[in-house]
């Protein structure tokens, strides 16, 4: 039997030679060899087995918000959450909430909006997935999603589960210690009780600050550039002359210089011209090496 029909055998969500440009806000990238949706644990764990048997690559993508997937695309599987690993519930006192790490962050909000649950209306407007929001620790100035992790369960690339208690995880700017040879099963989130207009105006609040200072509705990211401790880089790039800068299919927004935007027909090669010409510039005038924020893969 070949690795298709291996793979085949175990998920019914199966795609060979799958263009990853589908699959990312920034509507780049090549082919991944096998692109597979799983539904549940047991199709998951079974899957990694049939990797390890062919050592094949692995790459976990969310809603592919943070990444740039290069032209030649990625060799071996890649693995996208569904099923069971998209569902929400109340949990306990109810002012808890185990969510499934492929809850796209909108929908997560939603729920808590139905819910009368407050305390992730920093979320709004940041795309991705609980599990991409987790590895990231995704947030703004009003707060992080690692602020509210009570526990998270993980798989790791052999198949075997555990459940990571809060104080066994590090959360920090734009970034976690959570295994990298792991996928992010579910999480246990810890919030409050709230009025349900409340919440509603919050994120309302937060979701004008973003559309006043960010684009919106472009194909991109996101921030490409964490910002440098004292500092923005943001304002770092547009300081540096840089803002409205083209190559090829892509440019540097002149709403917001630490976004990079696809106008509709880019490269990642010209993408990534942009974010070395970023970092040359920035650096050479300002003495400050920027740090990407986003994640650059494949061949």
């Amino acid at each position: 039997m070949s690795i298709k029909e291996e793979i085949k055998k175990i998920c019914k969500d199966v795609k060979f030679n799958e263009p990853l440009a589908k699959h990312t806000s920034f509507r780049i990238g090549g082919p991944a060899e096998y692109f597979v949706e799983v539904r549940n644990r047991s199709e998951l764990a079974n899957l990694l087995k049939i990797a390890k048997k062919y050592n094949l690559d692995i790459l976990v993508i969310g809603a592919g918000t943070n990444l740039l997937v290069k032209d030649k695309g990625i060799k071996g599987l890649v693995i996208k959450l569904g099923g069971e690993f998209k569902s929400a519930e109340s949990v306990d006192s109810a002012e808890k909430v185990k969510v499934g790490g492929g809850v796209l962050l909108p929908q997560l909000i939603k729920f808590c909006i139905q819910n009368n649950l407050g305390g992730i209306e920093f979320l709004a407007g940041i795309p991705g997935t609980v599990g991409g929001a987790l590895v990231m620790n995704a947030g703004t100035h009003l707060g992080e999603i690692g602020n509210r992790v009570k526990k998270v369960e993980i798989m790791n690339f052999s198949g075997k589960t555990r459940v990571l208690e809060r104080r066994e995880i590090n959360f920090s700017y734009r970034k976690s210690n959570l295994p990298d040879k792991s996928i992010i099963l579910s999480a246990e989130l810890s919030l409050r009780k709230e009025n349900k207009n409340f919440i509603r105006k919050r994120i309302s609040e937060q979701l004008k600050r973003r559309f006043l200072c960010q684009p919106i509705g472009f194909y991109g990211a996101g921030c490409i550039f964490k910002n440098p401790p004292g500092r923005h880089a943001g304002e770092l790039i547009e300081k540096a002359g840089l803002k409205g800068l083209s190559y090829g299919g892509a440019y540097i927004s002149e709403k917001h210089a630490n976004f990079i935007i696809n106008q509709g027909k880019a490269k990642a090669k010209e993408v990534i011209y942009l974010i070395r010409k970023i970092k040359d510039t920035v650096k050479k005038k300002f003495g400050i090496k920027l740090e990407l924020e986003i994640r650059i893969i494949g061949n």
